[in-house]
């Protein structure tokens, strides 16, 4: 998987289907040279003639010029004009990184990254990671390049280690990963864009010259952007042609995108924002960043996808509910909000329980003196008035009923108006002397307080421990603001966001291994914080606050770009909607909620017998296909944003079964024949789907015929391999 060779100084990293190399340019530039479809010989070694360049600015690497090689991780100071991956401080007042090839070594294994959650391997895989270290001789520096290969998983991950053994210095920045695509002038950048409740809508541009960049500063990965960014051929389709994935497995401030230079060369980056970040290194100290995952396909934005979407679900996720079908819920909020009673949340459980549902969540509004968005975060008791039996008392109501008990937390906030607050007022998040903002009512905690963190995980842990609870929504409803902490000194406030994280991790991770039997959802703000960072500790995201089906459709659309349907918190909803108004069939916004983590945001009482009908079918189908939808690739035949029918298609690993989830937006009286072509079937095989016979070569270059002929006519068709 990983090689070296000596003579022309080429390391090769190799997965199932693909090759990444990078050479040593004069004994000391490490040289980025091929990613792509898997090579079948060596690099020869005439490899660095590619970048040869006689001008001026060739500094002192002979006819090299730094500014033109695509350098494998770029230093600040040392020639490189463009957008570098590394930067530091010294106590000298010097800026400069010249940190060189020293050594490498290749180990049979993947390292964990302290602090932080990472891709993981386990027991048979094909698993090997490459160590190089750059050193910077005159500041005793190095800078530790690690490169793990997960051959089966055709996936790359990297990240960065700084150890200084020299003077005091202060990061100003350390990128996770950097990619020059030499001569890629022709490409396009996609990236996930939006804003609250419209999350992750696809955005692809041309990669014009300059500098095209995506992130965050808000203290979460944040709905405005997504860290995932793909680079592409401008001729790349869903299903063919080359696509390139990054992915951050992170949940805080994130930068990324591409720099276009003059000679054409793009420069792909990802990692911690340095907008909004200083990290200080005393000698002997260390800091590790964030890994960023690498996935490429010849197979298009589909086969990118999928990619990710395997070692997601496989090698990110973790814990006893990563490979097991979860829970059909349902949640009260949107049914009462905050007018809620022991009595109708067991009536709304009773219905519910009817249908087939298994899990009951209640949401906010149960401790503290919490009677609206204003009061009691941070007051992790119940409120007597609301729960006269306590949490234990409608957990064994709701258990009784042969279902499980779910709860609402939102333990990483306090509001002015709470216990907490007028005991702890220097716990939040704020800057000395300066009135902190209050977004939605509310303050952050500072988790990069080790006090703090102890407060929150033995809150949440205490309720946890009062009942059996099977699931947990976790959410956070704020960015963050007057960033500083009373607990740091001067010259570390700029390490405040990353403490946060560091802080809400440990948080995350000890209550995992106390409460393996809980399923964690992560919320914020809906979909604010949907990352393979959070991912490692919550296997599941409310995928947004919008629950209109026809928003839903792109919303979902554009999260499977990196993320599986298995991670999507999907709800059916009432109409007419609560976020646009709008009124959609319920058969529509059951379809569309049943490819992700199903479940009903409604009072099912208020429910016709129809609709109970349709949402009973709903929970039986979800049981039944959850496996293919879950666990099976995704090809999307036809984009929301494109098109007027929407088109997922999901096929299992055996390819025996097939599903197609077809949403239109619109509808004509004179509907004009669509043939939808179908992709990743076994050609040689025939499919049933509805008493019909399809051959699978005849459904992938003829398809299905599809009539357009009633608003939202959305329809799961099944085929099955005869």
């Amino acid at each position: 998987m990983i090689s070296f060779n000596q003579k022309t100084k080429v390391f090769t990293l190799s997965t199932k289907n693909t090759t990444y190399a990078f050479g040593i340019l004069g004994d000391k530039l490490l040289t980025h040279i091929y990613w792509g479809k898997k090579l079948k010989n060596e690099i020869n070694e005439n490899w660095a003639d590619d970048f040869v360049w006689r001008s001026h600015s060739a500094f002192d690497y002979g006819d090299y010029s730094t500014n033109y090689i695509p350098l494998e991780y770029p230093q600040y100071g040392g020639g490189d004009s463009r957008i570098c991956a590394f930067s530091a401080r010294f106590s000298d007042g010097s800026r400069v990184t010249k940190a060189d090839f020293k050594s490498f070594e290749i180990l049979d294994a993947k390292p964990d990254i302290e602090g932080l959650p990472s891709v993981y391997a386990e027991n048979g895989d094909n698993v090997q990671t490459l160590v190089v270290t750059l050193h910077d001789d005159l500041k005793n520096l190095d800078i530790l390049l690690y490169y793990s290969v997960f051959e089966d998983f055709d996936a790359i991950t990297r990240s960065v280690k700084i150890i200084n053994s020299g003077e005091k210095m202060q990061i100003r920045s350390v990128l996770s990963a950097s990619v020059d695509f030499f001569g890629a002038g022709e490409s396009d950048i996609i990236h996930l864009d939006g804003s609250w409740a419209r999350e992750r809508f696809v955005t692809r541009q041309k990669i014009e010259g300059g500098n095209i960049s995506v992130e965050s500063g808000t203290g979460v990965s944040s709905s405005y952007y997504n860290p995932f960014i793909a680079v592409c051929d401008r001729t790349t389709t869903e299903l063919s042609g080359n696509a390139y994935g990054f992915g951050f497995v992170y949940s805080g401030n994130f930068v990324a995108g591409c720099e276009k230079n003059t000679y054409d060369t793009v420069r792909a980056y990802m990692g911690i924002n340095p907008r909004e970040f200083e990290w200080v290194l005393e000698n002997g100290q260390s800091f590790s960043s964030p890994e960023v995952i690498l996935a490429y396909s010849p197979e298009g934005l589909s086969g990118m996808s999928r990619i990710f979407h395997k070692i997601i679900r496989e090698r990110v996720c973790k814990g006893k509910f990563r490979d097991i079908e979860r829970y059909a819920l349902i949640n009260n909020w949107e049914a009462t909000y905050f007018d809620i009673s022991e009595e109708k949340i067991v009536n709304i459980a009773k219905t519910a329980k009817k249908i087939g549902i298994d899990t009951m969540v209640l949401d906010d509004g149960w401790f503290g003196n919490r009677v609206d968005d204003k009061t009691g975060l941070g007051d992790w008791v119940e409120n007597p008035e609301i729960l006269p039996n306590g949490i234990d008392g409608l957990c064994k109501k709701i258990n009784d009923l042969g279902m499980n008990f779910g709860l609402w937390f939102e333990p990483e906030m306090v509001s002015p108006n709470s216990n907490l607050y007028k005991l702890h007022p220097d716990w939040i998040i704020h800057t000395k002397g300066r009135m902190p903002s209050k977004i939605r009512h509310q303050y952050t905690l500072d988790l990069s307080r080790k006090d703090v963190c102890d407060y929150v995980e033995n809150a949440v842990g205490a309720i946890l421990k009062k009942a059996n609870i099977g699931y947990v929504k976790w959410d956070m409803n704020r960015s963050m603001s007057e960033v500083g902490s009373a607990f740091q000194v001067s010259e570390r406030q700029g390490e405040v966001m990353h403490r946060y994280m560091l802080g809400l991790y440990s948080i995350l991770k000890n209550l995992n291994a106390k409460f393996p039997n809980v399923l964690f959802e992560a919320c914020a703000s809906g979909g604010a914080r949907f990352d393979c960072g959070i991912l490692q500790f919550m296997p599941q995201v409310w995928t947004s606050d919008d629950t209109d089906a026809v928003e839903r459709v792109k919303i979902q659309y554009g999260t499977s770009f990196i993320y599986p349907y298995a991670s999507m918190g999907c709800h059916v909803s009432a109409c007419p909607n609560h976020q646009l108004g709008r009124t959609t069939p319920f058969d529509m916004r059951c379809n569309v909620a049943i490819p992700g983590q199903f479940g009903f945001e409604l009072d099912l009482n208020n429910c016709t017998e129809d609709e109970l009908k349709t949402a009973k079918k709903a929970v039986e189908d979800y049981r039944r296909l959850g496996e293919v939808f879950h666990k099976g690739d995704l090809y999307r035949i036809s984009s929301p944003f494109d098109c007027d029918v929407s088109v997922n298609e999901f096929v299992s690993e055996d390819k025996n079964t097939v599903l197609v989830c077809i949403y239109p937006k619109t509808s004509t009286v004179a509907s004009k024949d669509e043939y939808l072509k179908l992709a990743g079937l076994d050609e040689t095989a025939v499919y049933e789907c509805n008493g019909k016979l399809y051959g699978g070569d005849y459904l992938m270059n003829k398809g299905i015929h599809y009539i357009n002929d009633r608003e939202y006519k959305s329809v799961i068709l099944e085929f099955k391999k005869k």
